[in-house]
């Protein structure tokens, strides 16, 4: 089980490394570092934020890592495998009208999104039901 949970924990330092969806990652990393309090503080102290490190800390640490620290990286990783897929799905459905009407843009945080929502009326139905069929649409109307 504990080995399970390791590969999860890999694929979390991964996800967080380089995730699409900065929003949920934000939460996903306040519920882990409540879940994980006690192995932060104890084993992870002084291990700088970002880029997975506290992630990789608690992977090295993973044989004292408490349950309840486990499910809470395993659940985190799960959605953010989630949130992933969604991001992914969108892109291969909007890969037409961001060539067309956003080549000049510089992707990621949030400025393809953008720059679709600047020319909604042109973009195709396709892209829109995909944008709103993952909630990416919803997730940056909340943003603002």
């Amino acid at each position: 089980m504990r080995r399970m949970i390791a590969g999860c924990m890999m694929a979390a330092v991964l996800l967080l490394a380089g995730s699409p969806a900065r929003a949920a990652e934000e939460n996903l990393g306040d519920k882990v570092k409540k879940a994980c309090s006690k192995e932060l503080s104890t084993f992870c102290k002084g291990v700088p934020e970002g880029e997975g490190r506290i992630l990789a800390c608690l992977y090295a640490f993973q044989d004292k890592v408490s349950d309840k620290c486990l499910y809470a990286v395993y659940d985190a990783a799960d959605q953010l495998e989630r949130a992933a897929t969604a991001v992914k799905f969108a892109y291969s459905q909007c890969q037409a009208d961001l060539q067309k009407f956003c080549a000049d843009v510089k992707l990621g945080q949030g400025r393809g999104l953008a720059c679709l929502q600047k020319h909604d009326k042109d973009v195709s139905q396709q892209c829109k039901d995909a944008l709103q069929q993952t909630g990416i649409t919803k997730a940056a109307a909340k943003k603002k």
